[in-house]
């Protein structure tokens, strides 16, 4: 079944929402990209007006930015240590902005969007 990305059926009281239309193609969403640890895999979707979005599905290495030294280092990725959107994609080893992964350069916060644009960028982060 489809993602709908429309104005929910009803309302918050639970009545329901007289439709005044049909459903629109552009309202449709899709599942998330769950990018996990792994041998690089790529995925190319169709976006609306012709261009293409790369979608990370596995990744084994991140650009990590040291501050200090002013220089990115590719780095392998170990696992996930914290992800505080959810704390089961830690359990899962599943990539996220904003989440912490354990590189062999040290702990990096992911500041990129791997399961939209289909990089990994990372920043160094003090303990």
């Amino acid at each position: 079944m489809a993602i709908a990305q429309a104005r929910s059926k009803k309302k918050v009281s639970g009545a329901r929402y007289i439709s005044f239309r049909r459903k629109k193609l552009r309202e449709l969403g899709r599942e998330p990209t769950l990018t996990r640890i792994g041998k690089r895999v790529l995925l190319f979707i169709r976006k609306k007006g012709g261009s293409d979005k790369n979608l990370l599905l596995n990744v084994e290495n991140a650009n990590v930015y040291d501050p200090k030294t002013k220089k990115h280092v590719k780095s392998k990725i170990l696992h996930v240590i914290e992800n505080k959107a959810n704390a089961n994609l830690v359990r899962r080893n599943i990539i996220t902005k904003g989440c912490i992964v354990k590189t062999e350069v040290g702990d990096a916060r992911i500041t990129s969007r791997p399961g939209q644009e289909g990089s990994l960028n990372a920043i160094l982060v003090k303990k």
